[in-house]
């Protein structure tokens, strides 16, 4: 029955990363940004297998025989994975070579040192002298019949260089092959520009490399050079239970990286069966999780080209983030928030209002203190520095730094060390959970006594990414919400159990009951014959409990509609199960990573914002908050935004039984992303021109 009721897991993700990769496919988009698409299904891909393909190594090789809820075992599952990717592997490649004849007939080529002119042979070679030949240190490997024990430490996705060397003829006239390699880590940018007569050239630092290997090797011939780098499994975390220091249990985990085994080796194609058997078996790597690829290694850096300067004809034109007509530019963030509550809806609004909320805050003589949960940040954030900058003009300040964030965890501990520092009192998550909430409290003395400011988010306190991932805002002083927050932190940073909130919802505690309440009521109306209806709108949804419940609403005649960016494993309109859910993926040029939900009730609507997705591990592993939309306008421009999806006909796609999804229908004047972007402006617009005039009267003395 399993196989009947559920998508595995990992496939559906793989169609995700299709999704991506068919944007980058579509000739209607500029070519830059159908490069930047391929950029990142390059770089998804890698992290896909360094941690859920390396989970599923581990288990394979453990001998595990336990099924997944689509009934495949762990080596089952390596199977489809890897033929799957193997035939992503051939697209994006061959993509690859179509954008760059199409970006190269613009003005953006890539040049073998062969194709230099003298001006661009010396720029190469200064860069190599000065940048190169004195950083990058070859590894030797040995050779076949004597290879080095232990084999040298390789750092997980970094571009290598493998090489094999001939020994100079003896006496007797033979000579012996060995293997060495050589990191490309030097401080000098992968894609070196070279003069090209006003057009962008750029070579890449392997092949300036390639092209002067002999000069790291002596009188060694070099026989063969290949380009390659090996992704390593990532899928481990921390014995909480027994790590009496978490910072430095996390520090382990990262060293712990660079020393797993290796789950992917991407290399040049053409290497020669002595170059890839030798690099296979120093690895360890299975011969099915070795990508030949027949053009750069790491097309994920290919965001360099993606970005640089100029070019603007082949991108898409600019969509800046608009003022929020609820927030006046140029008066107190506190004073817009305590006028009325403010909803955003990012990046077609700026993210600024909530950067305002915190930096303001650092320098408000009336703020007492401050609080907020950070999990991925960006590198010199605004917000942190903000909070240092209130620890030290006295103010109380309580930051909860969530080490734990996958890759990430290196930043976020520096960011907790100088905070620290600085007098920021800082907890380093919850003991066993993932804390993923967003959320900030800030604490003010107002003539009329205490008020509490809150902002609760569906994303990260990332100004950067704002401004390319779909997200929600609330800024509000409610008196509910603002008591939830402080019961909320009360209990996370007491380590204790929270008392009954008023208004929020909590996982891992109490946000799947909520949930599954709210669907359950759906349920029973529809029975009772009144009509009701969900649509909910989030990243990814696994969890087969909350699935069950959405087959048993769909049974019972409820009307469901999903807008599911990446992995479902729920099977629509399956005649019994799931004919009434129709599951919808919109892939644009802004990540899709609000969550939204909606429950209409025969006319009675509940709206929620959330920071979790409908997975096991954010429902029950991790801190999650599920917060009411209560505001009549708020409710209604929530249920505009659902809208715009479920009605996307230009970059909607949907899901059909099988796990696959049906291509959009190409209506442009459908296109959901763009018609958010223009509402923005629109509003912003109209905001702009009903805020008073001011004239400011000329003084004896001004110039006209």
């Amino acid at each position: 029955m399993s196989e009947v009721r559920f998508t595995n897991r990992e496939l559906s993700w793989l169609e995700f990363n299709q999704r991506v990769l068919d944007e980058a496919a579509d000739e209607t988009i500029p070519p830059l940004e159908r490069l930047k698409f391929l950029a990142i299904t390059a770089a998804n891909l890698h992290e896909f297998f360094m941690v859920r393909v390396g989970g599923l190594i581990g288990l394979a090789r453990a001998g595990a025989g336990g099924r997944d809820p689509s009934g495949r075992t762990p080596a089952e599952q390596l199977a489809a994975i890897r033929a799957r990717v193997a035939e992503m592997n051939d697209d994006q490649y061959a993509l690859f070579a179509d954008l760059s004849a199409t970006l190269a007939e613009s003005g953006i080529r890539r040049l073998l040192p062969g194709e230099l002119d003298e001006r661009g042979e010396r720029v190469i070679e200064r860069l190599f002298e000065n940048e190169i030949l004195g950083v990058a240190s070859p590894l030797a490997f040995g050779s076949v019949d004597e290879p080095l024990e232990p084999t040298p430490r390789l750092k997980p996705g970094r571009l290598h260089i493998a090489v094999r060397l001939s020994a100079a003829a003896d006496a007797d006239g033979g000579s012996a092959e060995r293997f060495a390699v050589v990191p490309i880590e030097t401080p000098a940018e992968r894609f070196v520009t070279v003069p090209a007569g006003g057009r962008y050239a750029y070579v890449l630092l392997e092949d300036v490399v390639r092209a002067r290997l002999g000069r790291f090797f002596g009188e060694d011939i070099v026989v063969e050079a290949k380009a390659f780098r090996a992704a390593f499994n990532a899928d481990m975390a921390v014995r909480e239970d027994a790590a009496s220091d978490l910072l430095e249990a996390m520090r382990d985990v990262l060293s712990a990286r660079n020393d797993s085994y290796c789950v992917r080796l991407e290399i040049e194609s053409g290497a020669s069966p002595e170059l890839l058997g030798f690099l296979r078996d120093r690895l360890e790597v299975d011969p099915d999780d070795v990508a030949e690829v027949d053009g750069p290694v790491d097309l994920s850096s290919f965001f360099t080209v993606a970005e640089a300067g100029g070019f603007d004809q082949l991108r898409y034109p600019a969509w800046p983030p608009q003022d929020a007509p609820a927030v006046d530019p140029g008066g107190s963030i506190f004073e817009s928030i305590a006028s009325e509550d403010v909803l955003l809806i990012h990046p077609y609004e700026s993210f600024d209002p909530v950067v305002r909320l915190v930096t303001e805050a650092a320098d408000d003589p009336d703020v007492i203190a401050v609080k907020q949960i950070l999990y991925r940040t960006s590198k010199n954030s605004p917000i942190v520095a903000a909070l240092a900058r209130a620890a030290r003009n006295g103010k109380t300040v309580t930051v909860l730094v969530e080490l734990k964030a996958r890759f990430d965890e290196a930043r976020n501990i520096g960011w907790a060390e100088r905070l620290e520092q600085d007098g920021v009192r800082v907890l380093y998550g919850v003991r066993g959970l993932k804390t993923h909430a967003k959320t900030c409290l800030v604490v003010r003395r107002e003539s009329q006594g205490v008020r509490r400011f809150v902002h609760f988010g569906t994303g990260n306190y990332n100004e950067r990414t704002s401004r390319i991932y779909g997200d929600v805002s609330l800024l509000t002083t409610d008196e509910d919400l603002a008591a939830d927050v402080v019961a909320f932190f009360n209990a996370i940073t007491g380590y204790s159990e929270p008392r009954a909130y008023r208004k929020i919802a909590a996982a891992p505690h109490g946000l799947r009951p909520r949930l599954v309440e709210l669907i359950d009521a759906a349920t029973l109306r529809s029975r009772q014959g009144r009509p009701s209806r969900i649509r909910a709108k989030f990243n990814s949804l696994v969890d087969t409990d909350m699935i069950g419940c959405l087959y048993e609403a769909s049974r019972a005649g409820v009307k469901i509609d999903l807008n599911i960016r990446g992995i479902c494993c729920l099977r629509p309109g399956v005649p019994g199960l799931s004919e009434n859910i129709r599951v919808v993926s919109v892939i644009d040029r802004y990540l899709e990573h609000a969550r939204i939900f909606e429950f209409d009730y025969d006319g009675e609507l509940k709206v929620f914002i959330s920071s979790a997705d409908w997975m096991t591990r954010n429902l029950d592993r991790r801190v999650e908050l599920l917060v009411p939309i209560e505001k009549p306008a708020h409710v209604r421009r929530l249920g505009r935004v659902l809208d715009a999806y479920f009605t996307d006909r230009a970059k909607g796609r949907e899901l059909t039984p099988d796990g696959g999804y049906l291509p959009p229908a190409g209506d442009a004047a459908t296109r959901s992303q763009e018609l958010l972007h223009f509402e923005a402006v629109e509003a912003a617009r109209r905001a702009e021109l009903s805020r008073p005039t001011m004239f400011d009267a000329y003084r004896a003395g001004d110039e006209a």
